[in-house]
């Protein structure tokens, strides 16, 4: 470090990068019909998948309020539950709800992720303020609000994503979820240019937790948790934001102690595309399966040749599966499977439980199904290897394909046909497949916690767009109070 470096205390020029997600947040308009109708389908989808999460204990043991028994004026509700909580600690359990089974949308780029994570902090603080207005006399935000902030985040957790590659550097993708989630925020909360960027470049400063987590020989349970975490720790910056509490102009770009220099590898962040609505109108969705969207494609070719090998498995001699560079780098995995997360990120289990059940559900990730001596043996049995093309096709903008293919022989010579599969149910391109399923697996994930008259009055709501997006949100969010 030079000495020139340590004097020079003259103020810098706000880093680009802020000022460009601050004045997209204040000022960008969102005319894609598109996008807003792909919001509300994300809207259900992310908020029936965290109403099925409430069926697991090792979810529910981390929600509620930090200390119990905390009673918040004007708190904000959490869905499927009776809480009432500060933004805040809202934000993380709504979080911690809608990502614990990986089965709602996700977004596949240099760096990937669920931009949906930006709803716990995003519903949080539109309920609250919702709420505190109506205290006050004032008009409530509507879910059109909601809607808006939605794709905002989406677009900017997305194209930040489209070509900085946290992974690469050992950081986790919910930094973007943080950044994404404390600049609607704070413009929810009442915030100004100031404001945000003020909380943007803390959230930068913050940096990110590394992706240990996820990985071998360390996946484990917080991988559910961590986009909780973030986007509820995004709220926390909001909130300060608004006392006055100040940012830091070069957070990013500060030679030898911004995030670039220290975090980056010297590597300038940008924005590959200018900010719309591009993410949610190509955004990805979970439709039938919860695992990690890399082996989508490989379950669906799965279960497509489960009635060919369901009464052969003890004569297999190799399972083929060809994928691309990404799902090799994250869910390529050998070795024993510690835990749910563990084998809901192991390529080879999953392509397991669909040769072996013809189906995959989140009970199927459970230990007495893990325990079951086909999966292992099945795992045992698999070769991985990348399709140059197919790597090639998932970086295409044009495509963002998610290819995989499955192929057994057997132990007398005999071979099934390879069954390819380049885009899952919930790309884009199979968007008109898609939605039917999409809309019936919400109804079954509301069946799971409320009675059916409740659960009339939220589809009567859910399945109307303008009615959707009038509603006050602290109205919707009552809906799906136990």
């Amino acid at each position: 470090m030079s000495e020139v470096l340590i004097k020079n205390n003259e103020k810098q020029q706000t880093d680009e990068l802020l000022v460009q997600i601050a004045d997209y947040v204040l000022h960008g308009k969102i005319e894609s019909h598109e996008a807003f109708e792909t919001a509300r389908y994300v809207l259900l989808d992310t908020l029936g998948c965290g109403i099925l999460a409430l069926r697991y204990p090792e979810c529910t043991k981390l929600l509620g309020p930090i200390v119990p028994g905390t009673v918040v004026p004007n708190g904000c509700r959490i869905p499927g539950t009776s809480f009432i909580l500060d933004p805040v600690q809202g934000a993380f359990n709504i979080g911690c709800m809608i990502r614990w089974l990986d089965y709602n949308d996700t977004w596949l780029a240099a760096e990937w992720g669920h931009p949906s994570d930006n709803l716990g902090g995003i519903l949080a603080a539109a309920d609250y303020v919702s709420r505190r207005n109506i205290s006050q006399g004032k008009k409530p935000l509507n879910m059109s609000d909601v809607l808006k902030a939605m794709i905002q985040a989406h677009e900017i957790q997305g194209v930040l994503a489209l070509e900085n590659s946290l992974n690469r550097v050992g950081l986790d993708h919910v930094l973007f979820v943080k950044v994404a989630s404390t600049a609607v925020v704070t413009k929810l909360f009442g915030g100004g240019r100031e404001e945000i960027i003020n909380a943007l470049s803390n959230a930068w400063l913050d940096n990110s937790s590394l992706r240990t987590y996820r990985h071998a020989p360390n996946t484990g349970s917080r991988k559910s948790w961590a986009a909780g975490d973030a986007t509820s720790r995004a709220v926390r910056l909001a909130l300060m934001s608004l006392t006055g509490e100040m940012g830091y102009p070069t957070a990013l770009s500060a030679p030898n102690w911004g995030f670039e220099d220290v975090l980056f590898k010297g590597q300038k962040l940008k924005l590959a595309r200018s900010l719309g609505s591009y993410v949610m109108e190509n955004v990805l969705f979970k439709i039938s399966y919860p695992a990690e969207f890399h082996a989508q494609t490989a379950v669906e070719c799965a279960i497509e040749l489960h009635p060919e090998v369901k009464d052969r498995l003890d004569e297999i001699e190799e399972i083929i599966i060809t994928t691309h560079e990404s799902a090799i780098r994250i869910i390529d995995k050998t070795g024993p499977l510690h835990n749910p997360a563990d084998r809901d990120h192991c390529l080879q289990y999953i392509t397991a439980v669909g040769l072996i059940y013809g189906d995959l559900t989140a009970d199927h990730y459970e230990d007495e199904i893990a325990q079951d001596p086909r999966i292992d043996a099945l795992r045992e049995k698999m070769t991985v290897i990348e399709n140059k093309q197919y790597s090639r096709d998932y970086l295409d903008p044009e495509k963002r394909s998610i290819a995989n293919a499955v192929q057994i022989r057997f132990q007398n010579g005999s071979e099934t046909r390879q069954i390819v599969r380049e885009y899952p149910i919930g790309h884009r391109f199979r968007r008109q497949e898609a939605i039917p399923k999409l809309l019936e697996k919400y109804t079954k994930n509301l069946e799971t916690r409320f009675p059916k008259k409740q659960i009339d009055r939220i589809l009567d709501i859910s399945l109307d767009q303008d009615r959707l997006a009038a509603t006050p949100v602290h109205e919707f969010v009552d809906l799906f109070v136990i």
